[in-house]
């Protein structure tokens, strides 16, 4: 085991000023600048296929490139203590180039972490920005499923949507649609059985079209730009019949955010702002990516501060009063995601091999629940969000690739590794 490395960086905190970043980060970008990487964004292909540096700057500053639309806050902020947990920074993470400090990791031209955020009874236990400020809003990408899950919880909740019926029930559009008939808890689920996988190469696949819709996937003015006609008049068949497999689909999370506009009669994200952000004692407005008519891409596109995104994650644990007065998420949709998943569905991902014991099972938009009781979401390039109920905590982080190669040590690993640490500990 090589020497440990002295940290190399200090917490940062959003209440001190004049913290200084690395060279390379620019907080305020000039104009010359914004123009610069706008300009370097591919013309012929999905933009956000650019990595290192530039893949850094376009997820911090995706505002300056593409409209969003506007997630509220409102009223008084609900204040996070700081109660740092110095054992955490000395976490040992083995690299190729021997044993170092977490924090040192983190720092490392190894890791490509942007912020790691880690609270533990609604205090802030850990909290580090080494490629960010506090303040800056990255994108969560597909973290932002589980917001849009939340909302149909809520509305479950107050009877007001029932997952055993089909999604036609609610949305009559989608009558002539391969929707018919399925089930919302099989789109909740990623278990359709629709011939719509996740695809960014094949221009002419079904989830390709769709991401063209919302501006997600490479566009022109030739290419499809109403994503409600789209899933309204898909017709792609089914490879199996619904509720058997799972099949990852950010199709499946546009047509719950649908369900959310239809029974609340609001945009989906004056729905979110009014039934959780304006309730959680925000720092900040948040906001959706919406880069073709207005449409927040509802299946990766949240932009928020780190803090605020781990607010709404403290809607999941015993420290919910943290944050807010009432409790947002209720006890039975807590139950519901820790022991009412399907593993069946997830089997067909490990082939003849066994599910990992570690794992319990993938349910309503969460890509998996932990024997531990972690309930985890995941977003491309390296971002995440998880929070559990049980031991009371939440961690959110941000990363991004740091070439074609992604050579980068990959963050959510060690991650859980520090969050098992801090099990051990108590």
């Amino acid at each position: 085991m090589s020497k440990l490395k002295k940290p190399l960086a200090f917490l940062v905190l959003c209440t001190l000023p004049g913290i200084l970043l690395p060279a390379e980060i620019s907080v305020n970008p000039t104009v010359d600048e914004t123009i610069k990487q706008i300009n370097s964004l591919p013309t012929d292909d999905i933009w956000w296929t650019v990595n290192g540096k530039d893949m850094l700057w376009n997820f911090k500053n995706l505002n300056k490139i593409f409209p969003t639309t506007t997630v509220y806050r409102k009223g008084q902020v609900r204040t996070l203590k700081l109660k740092a947990n110095h054992e955490i920074s000395r976490f040992p993470v083995k690299t190729g180039n021997g044993t170092m400090y977490f924090k040192d990791f983190l720092d490392s031209d190894l890791s490509t972490a942007m912020g790691v955020l880690i609270l533990h009874k609604g205090d802030i236990i850990f909290e580090h920005y080494p490629r960010m400020q506090a303040y800056e809003k990255p994108v969560y990408w597909s973290v932002t499923k589980v917001l849009v899950s939340s909302l149909i919880s809520i509305l479950e909740d107050q009877k007001k949507i029932d997952i055993t019926k089909p999604i036609d029930f609610y949305l009559p559009e989608l009558k002539q649609s391969d929707f018919k008939g399925i089930l919302i808890k099989n789109i909740l689920d990623m278990a359709t059985g629709i011939n719509c996988s996740e695809e960014y190469v094949d221009k002419n696949s079904c989830y390709y079209k769709y991401s063209q819709t919302v501006g997600d996937g490479y566009w022109d003015e030739t290419s499809p730009s109403n994503p409600y006609e789209y899933i309204a008049n898909l017709n792609v068949g089914r490879y199996i019949e619904q509720g058997k497999q799972f099949d990852y689909s950010g199709v499946n999370t546009f047509v719950l955010g649908w369900l959310v506009e239809k029974i609340t009669g609001m945009q989906f994200q004056d729905a979110f702002s009014e039934m959780i952000w304006t309730k959680i004692g925000a720092e900040r407005d948040a906001a959706f990516f919406a880069p073709r008519n207005g449409i927040p891409v509802t299946h990766g596109g949240f932009l928020s501060t780190q803090r605020d995104l781990a607010r709404f994650g403290l809607l999941f644990t015993p420290s919910y009063q943290v944050v807010s007065k009432n409790r947002l998420i209720s006890e039975q949709h807590i139950s519901y995601l820790l022991n009412q998943g399907r593993p069946e569905l997830m089997g067909f991902l490990y082939g003849s091999q066994k599910i990992p014991n570690e794992l319990k099972h993938n349910v309503y938009q969460w890509d998996m629940v932990y024997q531990n009781n972690d309930i985890y979401k995941g977003g491309w390039a390296g971002q995440g969000l998880i929070v559990n109920p049980i031991n009371d905590y939440v961690v959110v982080w941000n990363s991004y690739f740091k070439d074609k190669e992604e050579s980068e040590i990959k963050l959510t690993p060690i991650i859980h590794q520090v969050l098992h640490s801090i099990e051990r500990e108590k």
